[in-house]
């Protein structure tokens, strides 16, 4: 068998539905499907026997481990010559696979990343957190968009290792902190050529609210530092612009406040930056109404990252925390 993919759940059986419907879509045919129900109150079980007859499915009920060690289990029991791993609340393109087949025989690909785009179904506020989550004027510009594919660190929701890879990394080291990243950077450590796959992307169906979308992006500046204690060097200058754009608005705000003028033109730098995402994000989605959402969930995603992690680095470097 080529491809194993493997789907850690945790209480999201609508959304294994709509997953599992895109993959009976896909063109190339030769895949498993492993399920694994990490600790869920409200299970999949039902969505799952939906499709039962159209997919080769093997579902498994665990207790709660987390999703990078629910992905373990998986792949522990996959019967694959290369792994997938999606997020539960993914949609899988028709050509995904084909896709990436080709291009992994093409590059000869050990292990691959993929990006996330918002499918043109998605509701506004699922569009204006995939614009900040993506676009180049904010963390997105590393995140599946990058001149050298070897430079990419995959991330969970959309990536994928050969079974020769996993044996000789044990797979991920921890259950939900950046576990994807520290994994991308031992691969590479360990010789394994990992490469973003641009073409082999996904739909990223979030579910999230203003609050767990804030709280989901304090993590990530969190877990950047947590990725840190593994390899020191996973935290670079780029990883630190979210921080300095928040001690930025904040300082301005603070001279306006004092009357000290330099208030005015640190206020121009993030009129300019707002009217370039309203733009961006308007005519990308054709949509005013996503162009000012993506404003704000622009603002706060990368306020909220570059709090996370300088309280994370905080704890590590000066209070000797993890």
């Amino acid at each position: 068998m080529l491809f194993s993919i493997i789907i850690p759940v945790y209480n999201r059986p609508q959304e294994i539905k709509e997953l599992l419907g895109s993959l009976v879509q896909q063109t190339l045919k030769d895949f498993e499907v492993i399920i694994v129900e990490d600790g869920s109150t409200f299970t999949c079980e039902d969505a799952v026997g939906v499709y039962s007859h159209e997919l080769k499915i093997h579902y498994y009920s665990i207790s709660n481990v987390g999703q990078g060690f629910a992905r373990n289990f998986g792949m522990e029991r996959a019967n694959g010559d290369y792994f997938i791993l999606f997020d539960s609340d993914c949609i899988i393109p028709p050509q995904y696979l084909e896709v990436l087949k080709a291009t992994i025989e093409k590059r000869k690909l050990d292990a691959h990343g993929g990006p996330d785009a918002a499918d043109k179904d998605f509701s506004s506020f699922q569009k204006a957190i995939n614009y900040s989550m993506t676009s180049f004027l904010t963390t997105g510009g590393i995140r599946g968009k990058t001149k050298d594919p070897s430079k990419y660190q995959a991330r969970g929701y959309n990536m994928g290792l050969s079974n020769k890879a996993f044996k000789s990394t044990k797979g991920f080291i921890d259950p939900n902190r950046a576990e994807d990243i520290e994994l991308s950077i031992r691969l590479k450590k360990l010789g394994f050529r990992l490469e973003l796959v641009e073409e082999a992307y996904v739909y990223h169906k979030r579910r999230n609210t203003w609050e767990s979308f804030l709280a989901q992006s304090f993590s990530f500046g969190q877990n950047r530092v947590h990725v840190s204690r593994f390899h020191p060097e996973a935290i670079k200058l780029v990883h630190w612009m979210p921080s300095l754009f928040l001690i930025g608005w904040v300082l301005t705000l603070l001279f306006f406040i004092m009357g000290i003028s330099l208030f005015r033109w640190g206020l121009n730098l993030y009129v300019i930056w707002i009217l370039l995402i309203f733009l961006d994000s308007s005519i990308k989605e054709k949509s005013i109404a996503v162009g000012a959402l993506a404003v704000c969930t622009s603002f706060g995603q990368l306020s909220a990252y570059g709090l996370g992690l300088i309280t994370a680095f905080i704890r590590k470097k000066f209070l000797k925390k993890t």
